[in-house]
């Protein structure tokens, strides 16, 4: 699906999808929402220090992977 598509969310509706408040895990990056729901690294909604149902952009230059670790998850939306 082409990203300009898919649906917008707000910053509080990816809150919601921290794992704990909703069942879904969302997190987002470069503007745009991916699922990681099935990923065994955010069980619970964190992955290390970081919280699902944020914008993960600035937290990803830090990390020990590249952006290109979203590939594998579902495109949920975009970031508005």
């Amino acid at each position: 699906m082409n990203e300009e598509y898919l649906p917008t969310y707000t910053r509080s509706q990816l809150a919601l999808r921290n794992g704990q408040d909703k069942p879904e895990i969302w997190v987002c990056y470069d503007g745009i929402i991916y699922d990681v729901s099935e990923s065994r690294l955010w069980r619970k909604g964190m992955h290390y220090e970081h919280w699902a149902g944020q914008d993960l952009t600035e937290e990803l230059k830090d990390a020990p992977h590249t952006h290109t670790v979203f590939e594998k998850f579902k495109k949920i939306g975009r970031l508005l």
